[in-house]
């Protein structure tokens, strides 16, 4: 498997992808800057967490208009896999890759803590290496996490079980409490937790790797192994 990892300005969680692919799960990962207007060769393509532009206006609503977003709209539209983690989540919303928004937290204020979560289908390339209704901890780091949809899109995104990830314990008052969703294709994941920081014990966990686990048996990058 070979990771494209967008880099925007104000992006600070792409080292900690980049580590997560290329020195945990051994797979090949670049950077590739905002700047740049191509993502030919790569089999994966991630959007970072972090405060991309400095997030004015509102999260991710200055990225989508970066160069590289035009090549993960074509990427994406070729049936190539794309993760967006936290700013990225936001970024794919923003820019019409995913439904809904993601609003300020209910509670007005930044969380950070960890997350428990259930798996709510274990059906995709971004969560396979989970066991259907497992229940897993990740971290979160977000001050607008909050998913909106309207009601039909909503309605939608449940009858096509596009939910992957649910909060067990809902910290930003996310509608269903959706954690993560994909695209109707199923090749776009957006997640406000951050897998690739549970991917080594020393860190606290590793229930993160699941996510990686099952990008590589999607992209025949490794076989395919189960967590939790």
């Amino acid at each position: 498997m070979k990771a494209a990892v967008v880099s925007f300005p104000g992006s600070n969680c792409d080292d900690d992808l980049i580590w997560a692919l290329e020195t945990v799960c051994h797979q090949a990962a670049t950077k590739v800057l905002a700047s740049a207007t191509t993502l030919d060769g790569f089999d994966l393509v991630l959007l970072p967490g972090g405060f991309s532009y400095g997030d004015y206006l509102r999260s991710g609503a200055i990225a989508k208009f970066a160069p590289i977003m035009a090549a993960v709209r074509d990427f994406a539209a070729a049936g190539g896999y794309v993760i967006g983690i936290c700013n990225g989540f936001q970024i794919l919303t923003e820019a019409g890759l995913l439904p809904g928004a993601l609003q300020a937290n209910t509670s007005l204020e930044f969380r950070c803590a960890q997350a428990p979560l259930v798996v709510a289908n274990a059906e995709t390339a971004f969560s396979n290496a989970y066991a259907d209704g497992a229940t897993i901890t990740l971290p979160i780091a977000h001050g607008e996490g909050n998913y909106y949809a309207d009601p039909a899109t909503l309605a939608a995104l449940e009858a096509n079980h596009q939910v992957v990830f649910r909060y067990a314990d809902n910290p930003n008052g996310s509608l269903n409490d959706i954690a993560g969703i994909v695209n109707a294709q199923g090749n776009v994941l957006g997640m406000m937790p951050h897998p690739e920081r549970a991917v080594e014990a020393l860190l606290g966990g590793t229930d993160g790797l699941g996510v990686f686990d099952s990008l590589m048996a999607a992209t025949k990058g490794e076989p395919h192994v189960q967590h939790a």
